[in-house]
């Protein structure tokens, strides 16, 4: 058998990333580079839709189809792709503020019915594009230029949210060089996976997030335990809870469960008319 490889290249497009030096989101940008290598991804038969933010840009520098939505709209409009052309790769990418802010209400619906798509949540816990204001994520008591006397709001937890609404997949990576391999791979797992898969990227900020730093997250993130069994979902609801000093990486919860595309062709299948022809030899009749 002739194996074809794909190389990571094959997915940059014409376009030059333009972040700040030293952003995490270029390690994302490259991870995700691999993981569309891994899955051999059709460039032509793929597309990636983004919302508002500086991870919002990352569409334009892929070699696929790009949408680059209004702000916190990215999974809507991914879920109306795939549902319209469910042969497709479809993935979505958004920031903390996208996604777990003004977007956030789109979260828990879109989870619970499972379209099959990937959804990549960049996170660097502030509002990066629009100059460091405080997010959905940013820690309690840290200082940003909307709160000058630190945060006093409880951060969310983008896995436990995840994880709460029902996404049948589930896993966290970091954007430093170190975890690079780590994050690939669960961008392919997630791609590859049949439903709704999310992955929380923790992404440094270099401009404007001096806390959360490259150091800071090298010194915190951990994988999660050998013995953490993905398909147990009280126990990855455990590991996503046990978030304090260290904050752990990996795959947390896989489930298989039908995807809303199956469940809308099923509803076509029984809302046809019985003897009647298809829904076009019906609509013939009428032109």
């Amino acid at each position: 058998m002739i194996t074809v490889s794909i190389s990571p290249l094959t997915y940059q497009s014409a376009r030059r990333p333009i972040w700040c030096a030293g952003c995490g989101d270029y390690n994302v940008l490259s991870a995700l580079y691999g993981a569309l290598s891994q899955v051999k991804a059709v460039p032509e038969e793929t597309i990636i839709v983004s919302g508002i933010g500086c991870s919002g840009r990352l569409p334009g520098f892929v070699n696929s189809y790009g949408f680059h939505t209004v702000h916190g709209r990215a999974l809507p409009i991914a879920v109306g792709a795939k549902v319209a052309r469910p042969e497709l790769t479809v993935l979505a990418v958004g920031g903390d503020g996208d996604g777990m802010g003004i977007g956030g209400g789109h979260l828990p619906h879109v989870a619970r019915r499972n379209p099959d798509l990937t959804y990549i949540l960049v996170d660097n816990s502030l509002y990066g594009q629009t100059k460091g204001q405080t997010s959905a994520t940013t820690p309690q008591g840290q200082v940003t230029s909307t709160a000058p006397y630190g945060n006093r709001d409880q951060p969310v937890n983008p896995v436990l949210l995840a994880l709460a609404y029902g996404a049948s997949f589930v896993a966290r990576g970091f954007a430093g060089a170190q975890h690079h391999e780590q994050l690939t791979e669960l961008m392919a797992q997630g791609i590859r996976h049949r439903g709704f898969g999310f992955i929380h990227v923790l992404s440094p900020c270099v401009t404007f997030n001096p806390i959360e730093t490259y150091r800071y997250y090298q010194e915190r993130v951990t994988n999660l335990p050998a013995t953490h069994n993905p398909s147990d979902r009280l126990a990855a609801l455990g590991q996503a809870l046990a978030q304090g000093e260290k904050i752990p990486l990996g795959l947390f919860y896989q489930a298989s469960r039908p995807t809303l595309e199956e469940g809308l062709e099923e509803i076509r299948q029984q809302a046809a008319p019985e003897g009647k022809g298809s829904l076009q030899e019906l609509l013939e009749q009428f032109a």
